[in-house]
């Protein structure tokens, strides 16, 4: 598309939509300002904010029905998603795509709709802004130009959400935000019965070099390996700086094998990387421990707990190695996945 929108990666569109980490949140008071002004403005009386996962339409903010989520299938916004431009329809009771739906033949009696695609920075429709009439209308390019600028005003909003879960140096996801994918990704998983891993990578020798080099320079080197590691995922994995030299990284639809050879590509990358800074050339290495999803009755925090024995062996036996966990019950464990473990450096 000329626009950049990417309508045929329907993986990459619902990845972007996990980022943003909101499915089950509330209606947020920003939101619901703006499905406010969309019905005032266009003087309707539905308005509505969605997001699309792969087969529910979940409302964000909604006015003049109450309900939280509908089957994709059914939904109106699924079709504006797969455009890059408005959808508007005068009269759904004539259109076959919609004629026989529920929301045309049932208490709503929608009639009129205009939508528009919430397109995120990198391209991918997430879900739609819309107004729907209970009358059969003709909506106006102008009035779809309005709705494309609130469109805009929504994924703004997505995106400072999203950004108060990053860290700000490193780009990758907060410890906070992080282990609550790891907590999501273990309950589906588990619920699904699909092979999920764990990994987590710690800077070998890091107080070496903030004592050698300085912090600054410790920092360069932060931020280098974790866009390192952000070059080598894809699309559905996430990241997150979990402590100071140390990050996680969680790896859905993935076996113990293909895990560890993640973590190699990683391991080589991160080793062959060297980072200019104050004229001094610093090459550092990363450890990985690696563990698959433990049994759902075990929790989250036990995995975490087996990514960590696995990171802490690697430590042990050399750094710059890359250790897959054995299934184990450790012997303490907390709520939050804290560090049980005193490892070297």
């Amino acid at each position: 598309m000329t626009d950049g929108t990417k309508l045929d990666d329907e993986e990459g569109r619902l990845a972007a939509l996990r980022r943003y980490d909101i499915l089950c949140a509330g209606e947020e008071e920003q939101l619901g300002r703006i499905a406010d002004l969309v019905r005032a403005v266009m003087d309707a009386p539905v308005a509505a904010i969605s997001l699309i996962d792969a087969d529910t339409q979940w409302f964000m903010a909604a006015r003049g029905i109450d309900v939280r989520n509908v089957p994709r299938d059914t939904a109106f916004c699924n079709e504006t998603i797969k455009r890059s431009e408005p959808l508007a329809i005068s009269d759904l009771a004539a259109d076959p795509r919609f004629a026989l739906s529920a929301w045309v033949t049932g208490a709503e009696h929608a009639r009129s709709y205009l939508g528009v695609p919430l397109k995120t920075p990198d391209g991918y429709n997430v879900g739609a802004l819309c107004a729907i009439d209970r009358e059969p209308r003709q909506f106006d390019q102008r009035q779809a130009g309005i709705l494309e600028k609130l469109a805009e005003i929504v994924v703004e909003q997505f995106e400072l959400r999203q950004i108060a879960k990053q860290d700000p140096m490193t780009g990758a996801l907060t410890r906070r935000g992080f282990f609550g994918e790891v907590e999501r990704e273990f309950l589906r998983a588990g619920r699904y019965g699909r092979p999920s891993t764990l990994a987590v990578i710690d800077i070998d020798h890091f107080k070496s070099i903030n004592d050698r080099h300085g912090h600054p320079a410790g920092d360069a080197v932060l931020t280098s390996i974790a866009n390192t590691c952000s070059a080598q995922m894809r699309k559905t994995d996430i990241f997150g700086r979990i402590g100071g030299e140390e990050f996680g990284l969680l790896l859905p639809e993935t076996d113990a094998e293909e895990a560890r050879e993640a973590g190699e590509r990683i391991r080589r990358a991160v080793e062959a990387t060297i980072v200019e800074f104050a004229g001094a050339s610093i090459r550092a290495t990363v450890s990985v421990g690696i563990a698959p999803m433990p049994a759902i009755a075990e929790g989250s925090a036990t995995w975490f707990s087996e990514a960590d024995i696995a990171l802490y062996e690697a430590k042990r036996f050399g750094r710059n190695r890359v250790v897959v966990g054995k299934p184990r019950r450790p012997a303490a464990l907390t709520t939050d996945p804290a560090h049980q473990i005193a490892r070297p450096h």
